[in-house]
């Protein structure tokens, strides 16, 4: 159930001994400004500023007050990148659809741009299935997938590829001549396709990070 805001500060309000017009002071509005918002609606939202000062004071995620989770961390200057529920096979090849949990990732803002100058718009997260890029990628990893790094700049490195109606994950080894390229999988118990061109794949991203669980 998606907690309502207003709700949520008036509960806080009620456990905590607060009253409305001192927290309305303490943001610096008019001694009404609090009822107003909880009682009457207005305004619609809280201000940026007034959202994270109250939840600062009542020790709660901003996410409680209004906050949507890319606000929050943006806040903490951190940039949040959407999971998507599909998956890249490193295996024979498929597109799952299950649920992955949360639906995004944040990660620091001047690491994620040292990284890639891509926007967080053009990146995601999906989970690998299969062996097939062991031991680099192994089954239940999260890549970051560049999405803005593909079809134009391909060159050696891993990728998601979309063949037929399936997303997989694998090396690109480009030929230097003539504009051909193998596609191989770390594990050796696979078979590589060489000799491939563009119209045989399509590129969807770059794999420019991976994580995964230690076991």
């Amino acid at each position: 159930m998606v907690n309502d805001p207003r709700q949520v500060l008036q509960r806080l309000c009620a456990e905590r001994g607060e009253d409305f017009a001192g927290l309305s002071r303490m943001l610096g509005r008019n001694p009404a400004y609090i009822q107003q918002y909880v009682r009457r609606g207005v305004p619609r939202r809280l201000g940026e500023d007034e959202r994270r000062k109250l939840a600062r004071y009542f020790a709660v995620p901003e996410t409680l007050l209004g906050a949507s989770p890319e606000d929050e961390t943006a806040a903490n200057g951190l940039l949040s990148v959407k999971r998507h529920p599909v998956a890249a096979s490193a295996g024979p090849g498929a597109i799952v659809t299950e649920e992955l949990g949360k639906p995004y990732f944040a990660f620091d803002q001047r690491w994620l741009k040292a990284l890639t100058p891509s926007s967080p718009m053009n990146l995601s997260i999906i989970r690998v299935e299969g062996d097939s890029m062991a031991p680099t990628l192994n089954a239940g990893d999260d890549i970051l997938v560049d999405l803005g790094d593909s079809r134009d700049r391909l060159r050696d490195g891993i990728y998601v590829l979309r063949i037929d109606d399936a997303l997989v994950v694998k090396r690109i080894a480009l030929n230097p001549i003539g504009g051909r390229f193998t596609v191989q999988s770390d594990n050796p118990a696979y078979p590589d396709w060489p000799d491939c061109g563009l119209g045989d794949i399509q590129p969807i991203g770059r794999v420019i990070w991976s994580g995964r669980r230690i076991v």
